[in-house]
């Protein structure tokens, strides 16, 4: 009788774990086929992937977090650094992006990594006029390094049990219609 109750829960826990939501290669397929322009560099794994949970700090000395704090949701995560022009030249749209998408189901991370100070991020947050994306900082490069991060930009798509779904090398334009269509698909929302 117990040998059938543990069977009975052990289907029943398999079965959950197939039902949760998450996407079918062919839904990531559909997704990978919008997109276009710099969004091409954008390459989807075949799997998730498990990602660092090195503690990363928050701005204003708040203290530490890791990526795990911000499951729940899908995750735009952008490695970046001051002294970097392509980094700096798509954070606009990164700010964009947020500002369209950005809700209960999907936040843009922008992690500065290396040499970064506080106030060099708010200064050039500041010089572009970006008051939406957390001033996050992994100033020893333990995250990037632990993610695999060679070189910068580096942008990562988190679902929402904090795997990697996807990577993109290089600048991007976030706020294209691709990228925006992009994200919308994968929040199962209308594109905007």
């Amino acid at each position: 009788m117990r040998l059938l109750t543990s069977l009975t829960l052990y289907i029943a826990v398999a079965i959950s774990a197939i039902a949760a939501p998450t996407l079918a290669l062919a839904d990531m397929a559909s997704i990978a086929a919008l997109r276009e322009g710099s969004m091409k560099k954008l390459q989807f794994h075949s799997e998730p992937r498990a990602v660092s949970q090195v503690e990363f700090l928050l701005p204003d000395g708040a203290g530490k977090a890791s990526l795990a704090d911000y499951q729940g949701k899908y995750i735009l995560l952008n490695f970046w650094a001051t002294w970097c022009p392509p980094c700096r030249k798509e954070m606009p749209d990164l700010s964009k992006l947020q500002a369209k998408l950005g809700g209960d189901h999907f936040q843009v991370l922008t992690m500065a990594t290396g040499r970064n100070s506080p106030a060099a991020i708010a200064e050039f947050f500041d010089s572009v006029g970006i008051t939406n994306l957390p001033q996050i900082r992994d100033p020893k490069q333990a995250l990037a390094r632990d993610m695999a991060v060679l070189g910068l930009p580096i942008t990562v798509i988190l679902n929402p049990k904090g795997q990697e779904i996807a990577r993109l090398r290089g600048d991007a334009e976030w706020d294209s219609s691709s990228a925006r269509a992009i994200i919308s698909a994968l929040l199962k929302e209308p594109a905007s």
